[in-house]
């Protein structure tokens, strides 16, 4: 069969092919903090900054863009995960719908969405664990408290943050998540927290005008600004609901619980996104913490507010790690079924009997992640992570309208509701999210496939085991 019509089938997707199979130990509360988890962290906590030196009060509008376009995402997850409840997530479903090529191209940006996402938020968590020490009179040496760019050598906190989180994984999928969950309630309790010391400094005038740098992308003196700029940044801050798709097969009841947890985490992270962004950019004039590397804490600082700006800062240093867990367990179980369908070494996809983790796959990625995380900066990791995000959910888009028409009889445990609407949304929304991140961002993404195609065809394409069948 050529590799262009290679395609397994949607019952193949939902079934564990091979000897290598995950322990199914995860309910919907897991899943929906695990979405929580993924969702919440750097973006809201640290781009924030960079959105409104992007956009100004222009912000809110950039969140709800972003906030129906992941919705519809979303939707087409839900159905989609419920329909084959094996890991893999879009790479899984593109597998099944697409073929075997198109497949390669997601999951190889999926491994670009994750590992980069890793190495942001330990970036952004390094900020903040910085600020708080300093707060507390420690003061870490500047060459290992920050990257090449801010005048440092190497980011240790960020290096030793994605050690802490790998060895939790290391330990087993059931105990990381029951940690994620208790960590994710007091992040959440952070931004409540913001919310109600913010909002009585609330003056509309700051609103004024809505959209300083106008709406689409345009190059600013030498800086691309605009509230679609912004968008295509703080799109970082919305995703993380993928991530439980890859938990598919460590689901105990896929059907129920997918649904649950997809949408309950992006319902909940949206409402709770537009009360901050509204505190934030209403409490004074946006141009006094833009593009600062922890606004949540410096507006409460500038609103005189010391001791609750060290608290979110203490809550961010103990609650973001959640988000490198939640894409960290995404990235290996990305590289592991990929692994177990021959695309990859099927070594890789060994599993710990014990444990029931991909221990190899696992400690490859924490090392490469890390190195990323210890030199290069935030904003540059956050652009190119949303590129493999937003080319992951065109093919989620995609995927859905074409077993919407070529298998419109199939029973379906969740049915998304007036689905040409949320596919057309989920692709153009995307495709113009994509279209507005840097130019370089988007060469680089280019690259980074290129790289991918090569790999594919001098190893996939004969290894894989729908090429052994043929």
């Amino acid at each position: 069969m050529a590799f262009w019509n290679r395609r397994r089938s949607v019952e193949e997707a939902g079934a564990h092919e091979g000897g290598a199979q995950l322990k199914r130990t995860l309910g919907w509360p897991h899943l929906v903090a695990l979405g929580v988890g993924a969702i919440v962290g750097t973006g809201i906590y640290t781009l924030t900054g960079v959105g409104v030196d992007k956009a100004g009060p222009g912000i809110i509008i950039a969140f709800a863009i972003v906030g129906v376009i992941c919705t519809c995402v979303a939707l087409a997850y839900a159905e989609l995960a419920t329909m084959m409840p094996g890991s893999g997530g879009a790479y899984t479903y593109s597998y099944a719908t697409l073929g075997e090529l198109v497949a390669w191209i997601v999951g190889w940006s999926l491994i670009l969405e994750y590992s980069l996402v890793v190495s942001a938020v330990a970036v952004g968590w390094s900020a903040y664990a910085v600020g708080f020490l300093n707060g507390l009179g420690i003061d870490l040496p500047a060459a290992v408290a920050s990257g090449p760019h801010a005048g440092g050598l190497f980011n240790l906190p960020a290096v030793f943050i994605i050690a802490v989180v790998s060895g939790l994984l290391l330990l087993g999928t059931r105990e990381s998540a029951t940690v994620n969950a208790l960590l994710v309630a007091v992040k959440i309790a952070a931004l409540v927290l913001f919310v109600a010391v913010a909002l009585p400094h609330f003056d509309a005038a700051n609103f004024q005008p809505l959209m300083p740098f106008g709406f689409e992308k345009s190059d600013q003196g030498g800086v691309e600004r605009g509230v679609m700029a912004a968008a295509a940044i703080v799109f970082f801050a919305f995703y993380g609901f993928d991530a439980i798709s890859t938990a598919a097969e460590e689901t105990k009841n896929p059907g129920r619980d997918l649904t649950i947890g997809i949408l309950g985490s992006m319902v909940l992270c949206t409402i709770l996104y537009m009360l901050v962004a509204a505190a934030a950019v209403g409490s004074m004039p946006f141009g006094r913490f833009a593009a600062s590397e922890e606004p949540l804490a410096d507006i409460l600082r500038l609103l005189n507010q010391d001791g609750v700006a060290q608290w979110v800062a203490a809550a961010v240093v103990i609650g973001v790690p959640t988000v490198i867990l939640a894409f960290l367990y995404g990235q290996t179980r990305i590289f592991f079924v990929m692994a177990r369908d021959g695309l990859l070494p099927q070594g890789l996809s060994k599993v710990n009997p014990k444990t029931g983790v991909p221990v190899a796959i696992t400690l490859f990625t924490a090392i490469v992640v890390s190195a990323l995380a210890g030199v290069f900066r935030l904003d540059e990791i956050a652009a190119l992570a949303n590129a493999g995000t937003l080319a992951a959910f065109i093919a989620v888009g995609v995927c859905l309208m074409v077993l919407r028409i070529t298998q419109a009889k199939r029973v379906r445990v969740f049915r998304t509701p007036l689905w040409p609407v949320v596919g057309v949304v989920t692709v153009a929304g995307c495709a113009w999210l994509f279209s507005s991140l840097p130019e370089r961002t988007q060469v680089w993404f280019l690259i980074w496939n290129a790289i991918g195609l090569v790999l594919y065809f001098a190893y996939g394409a004969w290894n894989s085991r729908l090429a052994k069948r043929s």
